[in-house]
């Protein structure tokens, strides 16, 4: 009887599993037209088409059917729902994870300061080990109480080992090690070792299955070639089929594993490293055919380190969670390297855990009062969709004071229902951080003010994919396009955004990014073509479409045909050519393209195939084969495959794919259905692109002739004023002459200069005026607007033309110099005797300006002077120059200028009248006048960026 009910026990949990697979399989591929047959033996991935997203989910289900709890290495190891059942059947039941709810407090002394003179990796490690050799490092977080510790002493000790064998074994200097190893001590001996030896450590993604790790090596076989290394570390596990790849790769001679790499001879020599050797190469691409491995120096990662540690305050007392893979950017430079340069603890996971029970990430910030971690925003999605509340009840996220959110794009929904999901939980809706970063740059490249929280931009649809224009759109706009603002560029790195001709657009215009700044890479590693086509001169193309808007980067969709699925690169071309191999797949009319999917706060990836095949079983069996290449080729299985009739895949004139064009026909439910005659579909698909395209000409060749007409208006009235004003024996004829002219050039170029407060202006007697500073044309807006005589304040360099120099020292000009502090300091002096003699001054006070928008801090040179001089200062806003004329163009575009005069600031008036000391008086001034200024140019404050 007992063993006729364990057999029925046995039989009912394999239909039960069966089941809710098979409900799973359904859900994900809903257009299929014949039923897949789920059995015991269906294999997960090529058969029934789960990738690593779909796998969470059914052991979220299977959990919550079973009332059990499965172990993290089911996710990695089961290929089959009998591999499955058999885990169900050992695992325990689920138990509420009491034991994570104890807080472990981690207390370390301050250090202080940050080894901000070291030139290399090395160099940091070096000056950690001296200070305090015993401080723990790195935390191994795992569920029980036996968490490891490795401390500096420890990594330098194990990374020494490991250097040491590799230069017995002959390791040259800057000769590539690829290192395929998972999250683990391991891991930091191999990469460090690889350094401290002279080598440059290139990291590759290990095998997630055992049972796919054969797939994997093949795949990384053109990295291999590529970076000619000839030495990989690679896991115990992967020795069999690693020997396997050697015998294909030429170069590729040695194949140890740290345990081997640790306990052989050698006598450690310690290699001399300067800032520009390259301490990393970071393979992008998901192609087996081309990869591009991202070459970043020590002087590279330093640099993006200290700027995103500036941007996000990191401190020794920090405690940095993360679950990130190490051989991803984000994880190795964004965690590990940024905790090691200040200190600051790293408590870590496997990215297996995560996966499996995303709740570990939240009870690790939980338990080790975590306050920085980062993650692409799927793992947010995941945490919204796999955690219930249950799960939740103790946590505590009060300690998380930084949640960056990047490497893919972020979903406005995400952070949004994240922010209040776990507002309950104690998590603060200002420590959301959504940044933008790529490789090419090292990681980070643009951070938003810290402790602002997410800033969403709601924009008018119709004008934004017509004209490219992100307009605000208006409350209750049931169409609105929403995107996430990613910050500002990080401290002396840029950014810029350009049409399709390569001219800079103003703010609001969606266009090409480009960038530039010390964390930049200078190029491929042995990819010269790749290299070229980076490159515009000294800035790098990033290859994503975005707009500025408040000095914030919103980034709107890729230029390039990359994928990002779950945190991954998928590059389409070589699925594309691998479907059109198949038999029955019109070669050549393959579209793959990505989604968004609002459900997982990633992509979808989409396959679409052209095909005569009509039979339902053909049609699935194809289904089933394009899903076996999806994950072979990107380890993924795609969300939707759509086989359509001839002639459904839009093509360009040169019969190349339109992943775009397929992508909007896609998102209007049109590909796959039933088509019109081709004469039809033709007339439709030139009309739908008919208009949009006589726009985008009509708007371009618009641009270019008012840009030609401003230039020929200056270039006739310019030499005229020139003359007249430097022949011109009266300061009034002087000034007449050229109000007149700037007048006239705003009326002619039909730009509304708008003046508000004129009649605050003090007319009888001298002021020192305050203006910000966006562009070239404020001075010509100064001029026009301000109805005084006035003595411009400016940098020295402009004395360098004979043309400015005449006619700046001609109208009373007054030159500072900016670099030379002690010279500087004369020219105030100076200056402050000219406002006493009873001069009106006009300073721009930022000094300069800069393509960032935002109001910069103010030099004191204006504020002194007035203090000195017992005169009023009087603040000038300006708005609206800098999208007319940006920094570094020639090519105006039209737009509007509003002045805004305030109220004088009389000097008395914030004297102390204790102490009359200048100097407090300059600060009070200073404030004063950039409290108006900043509320009338338009411009978010950059003052704490500085």
């Amino acid at each position: 009887m007992s063993r006729r009910q364990n057999a029925q026990d046995l039989d009912n949990s394999a239909a039960a599993l069966l089941m809710v697979t098979r409900e799973l399989v359904d859900e994900l591929h809903p257009r299929r037209l014949t039923a897949r047959s789920v059995t015991l033996d269906s294999s997960l991935s090529r058969e029934l088409g789960l990738d690593s997203l779909a796998r969470i989910e059914l052991l979220a289900r299977i959990e919550k059917r079973f009332g059990v709890a499965l172990p993290e290495r089911v996710l990695a190891d089961v290929e089959t729902p009998r591999d499955l059942l058999r885990a169900i059947l050992s695992a325990r039941p689920a138990t509420a994870p009491a034991d994570l709810r104890i807080i472990r407090t981690v207390e370390l002394e301050t250090v202080d300061p940050a080894p901000h003179s070291a030139q290399t990796l090395i160099d940091v490690v070096n000056w950690h080990v001296r200070a305090h050799p015993d401080r723990p490092h790195i935390r191994f977080c795992t569920d029980e109480d036996e968490d490891e510790v490795l401390t500096y002493r420890q990594l330098q000790e194990g990374a020494v080992a490991v250097a040491a064998r590799l230069q017995y074994g002959g390791l040259q200097r800057g000769e590539p090690v690829v290192i395929m190893l998972p999250t683990g001590r391991d891991y930091f001996f191999a990469y460090l070792g690889v350094l401290l030896a002279g080598g440059v450590p290139a990291p590759i993604y290990p095998p997630v299955r055992r049972s796919q790790i054969e797939d994997h090596l093949r795949r990384h076989r053109a990295i291999l070639k590529n970076c000619g290394a000839s030495v990989m570390i690679i896991m115990p596990e992967a020795k069999l089929f690693a020997q396997a790849l050697k015998a294909q790769v030429e170069n590729l001679r040695s194949l140890p594993t740290v345990a081997e790499l640790s306990s052989g001879p050698g006598i450690y020599q310690a290699p001399r490293l300067g800032c520009n050797d390259i301490a990393f190469l970071q393979y992008t691409s998901g192609s087996t055919g081309n990869p591009k491995g991202v070459v970043l120096t020590h002087a590279n990662l330093l640099a993006n380190i200290r700027a995103m540690g500036e941007a996000v305050r990191v401190s020794s007392i920090d405690i940095v969670v993360s679950w990130l893979p190490l051989y991803h950017d984000m994880g190795l430079i964004g965690a590990w390297m940024s905790s090691l340069y200040y200190a600051a603890q790293l408590v870590l996971m496997s990215p297996l855990r995560f996966i499996s029970r995303p709740q570990h990430w939240l009870w690790a910030i939980h338990r080790w009062r975590g306050t920085i971690s980062a993650a692409p925003n799927f793992a947010y999605e995941l945490c919204l969709k796999r955690i219930d509340a249950a799960g939740l009840q103790g946590l505590d996220l009060s300690s998380w004071r930084v949640a960056c959110n990047g490497a893919e794009p972020v979903s406005p929904q995400t952070v949004e229902d994240f922010c209040s999901k776990f507002g309950t939980y104690g998590f603060r809706r200002a420590a959301m951080m959504p940044v933008y970063g790529l490789a090419e740059s090292s990681v980070g490249l643009t951070f938003p003010p810290l402790d602002r929280g997410p800033l969403i931009d709601v924009i008018q649809r119709e004008s934004f994919l017509s004209y490219g224009r992100a307009v605000p759109a208006g409350d209750g706009d049931a169409k609105a396009l929403r995107f996430v603002a990613c910050g500002r560029p990080l401290p002396n790195h840029e950014i810029r955004i350009l049409d399709h001709a390569g001219r800079e657009l103003p703010e609001r215009c969606e266009g090409r990014l480009q960038f530039r700044g010390p964390s930049a890479t200078s190029g491929y590693f042995r990819n010269a073509p790749e290299t070229e086509s980076l490159f515009q001169d000294d800035w790098l193309n990033s290859g994503d479409m975005a707009y500025i808007a408040g000095s914030d980067v919103f980034i709107t969709g890729r230029k390039k045909d990359i994928l990002i699925r779950a945190g991954r690169n998928i590059y389409p071309q070589e699925l594309e050519e691998a479907v059109g191999g198949l038999s029955g797949i019109r070669k050549g009319n393959v579209a793959v393209f990505g989604a968004a999917d609002p459900a997982t706060g990633t992509e979808r990836l989409i396959v679409v195939a052209e095909t005569r095949e009509k039979t339902p079983e053909r049609l699935d069996a194809l289904r089933q084969e394009i899903d076996a290449l999806a994950i072979d080729l990107t380890g993924a299985a795609a969300d939707e495959v759509i086989l359509a009739s001839p002639g459904t895949i839009l093509k360009t004139s040169s019969g190349k794919i339109r992943r775009a064009g397929n992508r909007q026909l896609y998102e209007q439910g049109r590909l796959g259905k039933e088509t019109a005659a081709p004469w039809r579909q033709g007339l439709r698909i030139a009309g739908e692109g008919l208009l949009p395209e006589l726009r985008r000409i009509r708007r371009a060749a618009g641009e270019r002739f008012f840009a030609t007409y401003c230039w020929s208006l200056f270039r006739l009235i310019a030499p005229f004023t020139w003359i007249s004003v430097v022949l011109a024996t009266r300061p009034s004829w002087q000034w007449a002459i050229m109000r007149k002219a700037a007048r006239f050039l705003a009326r002619a170029t039909f730009t509304p200069l708008i003046v508000q407060g004129a009649e605050k202006l003090p007319r009888d007697r001298p002021c020192i005026l305050v203006a910000n500073h966006a562009s070239y044309l404020d001075g010509f807006v100064a001029v026009a607007a301000i109805p005084l005589e006035f003595s411009f304040v400016a940098k020295v360099e402009l004395t360098k033309s004979f043309l400015d120099r005449t006619f700046l020292r001609r109208i009373g000009t007054e030159f500072v110099e900016r670099f030379e502090m002690q010279k500087g300091i004369e020219d105030i002096r100076r200056i402050c005797v000219s406002a006493r003699a009873g001069r009106s001054l006009f300073f721009f006070a930022e000094g300069t300006f800069t393509r960032t928008p935002g109001l910069r801090p103010f030099h004191l040179g204006a504020f002194l002077a007035a203090a000195e001089a017992d005169t009023p200062i009087v603040p000038v806003a300006i708005r609206g120059t800098r999208s007319i004329l940006l920094e570094e163009t020639r090519f105006p575009r039209r737009g509007r200028i509003n002045v805004t005069i305030g109220e004088p600031i009389e000097t008395g008036a914030v004297r102390d009248a204790k102490t009359a000391d200048p100097w407090k008086t300059a600060l009070r001034l200073r404030d004063l006048a950039r409290d108006h200024i900043l509320r009338h140019c338009g411009e978010p404050d950059l003052a704490g960026d500085s």
